[in-house]
């Protein structure tokens, strides 16, 4: 939602859909029966994430790996969130978030687990979407072990 209003003669917009919401954080960590390295492709790498991350929808045009830089939005429903890539390392990933999120989402990874952590002000339940997402990802890895 967009306000405009008129002070002193000049019109000033505000978006005030990013101030509404409560300020949430959540940690998680879970085990998981992968590799550091396919959990890192599931990470990284935009076409593994949209297989996992199937409730959401990824810009197209997506390159072959996450960077540092690069920004990129995903919808969860209708709702925008704008993501900048400020880590991508092979262990790590921060992710800025903004729009629907105001706030931040670590990942870390090592041999058999992953944590994810976020922080952030928004009207969408940051943790049960976290909860949600890693129970994705989890049962993403496990499907890759069995094939």
């Amino acid at each position: 939602m967009k306000i405009d209003f008129c002070h002193t003669g000049k019109y000033n917009s505000i978006n005030y859909l990013s101030m509404l919401g409560t300020f949430q954080q959540s940690q998680l960590r879970i085990e998981v029966t992968a590799s550091f390295d396919t959990i890192r492709e599931c990470l990284l790498y935009p076409k593994q994430l949209q297989q996992w991350l199937w409730f959401e929808r990824f810009n197209s045009g997506m390159p072959e790996q996450l960077h540092p830089g690069l920004t990129f939005t995903n919808w969860t429903g209708f709702v925008p969130i704008h993501h900048q890539v400020e880590v991508a390392t092979p262990e790590s990933l921060r992710l800025i978030l903004s729009q629907g999120i105001d706030g931040f989402h670590e990942w870390y990874w090592g041999e058999g687990w992953v944590q994810s952590r976020i922080e952030g002000i928004s009207l969408l339940p940051l943790n049960i979407g976290q909860t949600f997402s890693l129970l994705n990802l989890r049962q993403f890895l496990n499907q890759k072990a069995s094939s």
